[in-house]
């Protein structure tokens, strides 16, 4: 998408500037959702498939989607409504910069405003923005985000215990390198791995097999754009008219609602890039940089598929960012997500 593109689009954003601000409600989202919603993965020793350049997509070659254990991964992308109360119980201070001004200032924010002072400060979200995706989060934010709920959603400073050892031990790490970070052994939720991600997305759901759809939306299709989704495989990406959502460039995460992946996650085509673990060499910037996937709002259908790898550096923060978490699954139901596994599989197979 051109700056012009984006100048044009933004005129729409004219005038939002007189919406009311609400607290940010996590747990009664409209719709019936609720928050952090996870669904299951299963499956487990799946084989992975070809992406990147040579598969015909973007980026350097690796085999993905192979993953040996059920886990569990977000339904939807992490909202600006959950993003706020994380920062209301962490960053009265904001040590380590969680909160991106732009975030509200920018036509494309997810309108999280910051009031106060240093020490003091509080964070609300505007009204119809809560439950739309976070953006303005770089992949340590992201971090933190998860190491947050690894310590059980506390309220202080960002040090260890809440934002700086968890599921990652970042002690302040803010950088563009950071390679070395990977997720401890011992992690609860995290931030997805590429494989983790990839799999929820395009593997049918078929058992152990290395099946896997082109786009997240259960097909082999490029998606539509159509808000009613009466039919299915459809995404927020761009197209014409800019934006989708008449008023606002991201969608209601779970808005295209027959357009779920097999395992039934929601948007991760479209909507937000999504930050996923991957450590990548990419030659032409001469770095080690982290995954992207799944496109946004801001790129065309070809951003959505399978094949495209993208990557950037881990402390960029922009309007077309955020992620989405994986946890792991409580000891116990592994029966239980057996068989919701195999009713899932029913349900896909029955599709025409």
């Amino acid at each position: 998408m051109s700056r012009k593109d984006l100048v044009v689009c933004a005129a729409v954003m004219v005038g939002w500037g007189s919406a009311q601000l609400a607290p940010a409600d996590v747990f009664n989202m409209p719709g019936g959702l609720t928050s952090l919603e996870v669904v299951t993965v299963g499956n487990p020793r799946n084989a992975g498939e070809l992406s990147g350049h040579s598969a015909g997509g973007f980026g350097e070659d690796r085999i993905c989607g192979a993953v040996d254990y059920t886990y569990n991964i977000g339904k939807y992308e992490v909202t600006a409504g959950q993003y706020t109360e994380f920062l209301n119980k962490v960053a009265k201070t904001d040590t380590y910069g969680l909160y991106n001004a732009k975030m509200y200032s920018n036509a494309f924010g997810c309108k999280i405003w910051r009031r106060g002072s240093l020490g003091n400060f509080s964070y609300s979200v505007a009204s119809g923005y809560a439950n739309r995706p976070v953006d303005y989060v770089s992949y340590w934010a992201a971090c933190r985000f998860a190491n947050w709920l690894h310590n059980g959603q506390p309220s202080g400073a960002q040090g260890a215990g809440t934002t700086e050892t968890g599921a990652y031990t970042l002690n302040g790490y803010n950088g563009n390198g950071g390679w070395t970070i990977q997720r401890n052994t011992d992690w609860k939720w995290a931030v997805t791995s590429e494989d983790e991600w990839y799999k929820a997305a395009y593997h049918k759901n078929d058992g152990v097999t290395g099946n896997y759809f082109d786009y997240p939306t259960s097909s082999d299709t490029a998606p539509g754009r159509d808000l009613a989704d009466a039919s299915g495989n459809n995404a927020n990406y761009f197209g014409i008219p800019c934006p989708i959502d008449p008023g606002d460039y991201t969608t209601l995460v779970g808005e295209f609602q027959n357009s779920d992946s097999p395992y039934g996650t929601f948007d991760q085509g479209g909507n937000m890039w999504e930050w996923n673990e991957a450590v990548v060499y990419a030659g032409a910037m001469q770095a080690f940089v982290r995954g992207l996937r799944g496109g946004s709002f801001n790129f065309g259908d070809d951003a959505l598929q399978g094949s495209a790898r993208y990557r950037w550096y881990p402390a960029y923060e922009d309007f077309d960012s955020g992620f989405r978490v994986s946890e792991v699954p409580e000891p116990g139901c592994a029966g239980l997500f057996l068989l919701a596994g195999l009713i899932s599989a029913r349900r896909r197979r029955a599709r025409p």
